[in-house]
């Protein structure tokens, strides 16, 4: 499969709350890159990906495009604290499994609902 196929794969899973699904096309060796910083080994991923794939409300899988070795996947989701968070992840793929992801997104939604609360 390419790593087109995967990153679609991948993203549908996590996006509907799939975590297994989503874990069963990750590296045991995956090196993330997030916001928080660097993440090693499937483990760390689930510890990343699980708490918020299962806390979304709804989402939206906007485009996966890529070619044999690398693709990114755009997406939107609701949240309990936020209404839209956009992000996206670049994937690499080797042996048919996603070995490297870069995750990025637009942060502001957290900031400006945290901004919101009472103090």
């Amino acid at each position: 499969m390419t790593a087109t196929t995967i990153a679609h794969e991948y993203a549908r899973a996590w996006l509907g709350g799939d975590v297994e699904k989503a874990l069963s096309l990750v590296a045991d060796d995956i090196v993330g890159q997030t916001p928080g910083g660097e993440i090693r080994g499937r483990d760390a991923f689930r510890r990343l990906l699980e708490p918020f794939a299962t806390i979304l409300i709804s989402s939206e899988l906007i485009d996966v495009v890529g070619d044999d070795h690398h693709a990114a996947a755009v997406y939107a989701v609701e949240t309990p604290f936020a209404k839209v968070f956009h992000g996206m992840e670049y994937l690499t793929v080797e042996d048919g499994l996603i070995t490297h992801a870069i995750t990025v997104f637009d942060r502001l939604p957290a900031f400006q609902a945290r901004a919101a609360q009472p103090s």
